[in-house]
């Protein structure tokens, strides 16, 4: 794959905060090198005790970035937002989660968007339906504010992502899930204005994006990483036109296939991937 060399302004984003642990299962070469399988990876199937439970990630390795891409389609998962046990405090890590949620239903977890000191949403933020967040147009610092941001949402089988301000103007009904963050990394197809091609800010992130067919591609990196790799590999690989930021350095990921369970400092929301009843993994 050929990859023009561009020079833009360096977007210093992220926090300082100890990556996540947690290691890749397989690795697959996606940048173009001899003998490189193809760039849209299927799920692996990873024998569990005696059950063979086929995962949703698969590592791969992008321009030399161990990545870990989930994919969850509307055909075999459901998508959910939890933030903490009901009318209690945020769980804060996904061990916390995990002890309180049967693994063999989640085909996997992630944290998603941005938090206080408190792990509460700083944007919309919608939990079955109900909100409890409104939508954060304000103007500030930070990844959040780097406008656009924007919003992952969705109602049964129909995930999106759009930015703050299509949200805004054309998003009537309220949701059954929902986050916000910042920065969008890809909007309608391009990169957002604010990012370099590969800057120097580089840390452990993940993000979302949902393709044309309806399916929520969720990546994690499994080593630092640039806003701008990021960006690229949603646009370039995954034929993504939105994909939004998720977060930096406390980014983690649950994946029971796989005995993947992240630790590290504290998160906040986190999206909920389940299988469906009909899914016969």
């Amino acid at each position: 794959m050929k990859y023009a060399i561009l020079t833009l302004p360096l977007l210093l984003l992220g926090s300082c905060e100890p990556a996540p642990e947690g290691e890749p299962v397989t690795r697959t070469r996606i940048d173009g090198q001899a003998g490189a399988p193809s760039p849209l990876p299927s799920p692996s199937e990873t024998a569990t005790g005696t059950t063979h439970v086929e995962s949703a990630c698969r590592s791969i390795i992008f321009e030399d970035t161990p990545l870990t891409h989930c994919l969850a389609t509307p055909a075999r998962h459901r998508l959910s937002m939890d933030l903490g046990p009901s009318g209690e405090s945020p769980y804060r890590s996904l061990t916390a989660y995990s002890g309180d949620h049967e693994a063999n239903a989640i085909a996997f977890a992630m944290n998603a968007g941005m938090f206080d000191d408190e792990g509460k949403p700083i944007g919309y933020f919608v939990e079955d339906g109900e909100r409890l967040q409104s939508l954060n147009t304000a103007d500030g610092e930070g990844n959040f504010h780097t406008k656009p941001n924007g919003v992952f949402f969705g109602s049964g089988d129909t995930w999106e992502v759009r930015s703050t301000e299509d949200f805004l103007a054309n998003v009537r009904e309220r949701p059954e899930f929902g986050t916000q963050s910042g920065p969008m990394l890809v909007i309608d197809g391009e990169l957002h204005p604010q990012i370099s091609r590969d800057g120097e800010s580089r840390f452990v992130r993940n993000a979302v994006g949902v393709d044309e067919k309806g399916r929520a591609h969720f990546v994690i990196s499994n080593a630092a990483i640039s806003f701008g790799k990021l960006a690229r590999f949603y646009r370039d690989e995954l034929s993504v036109r939105n994909a939004l930021y998720l977060d930096g350095n406390v980014s983690a990921l649950w994946n029971p296939a796989t005995d993947r369970l992240d630790t590290g400092a504290p998160i906040g929301p986190i999206v909920v991937v389940e299988r469906k009843e009909n899914d016969d993994d």
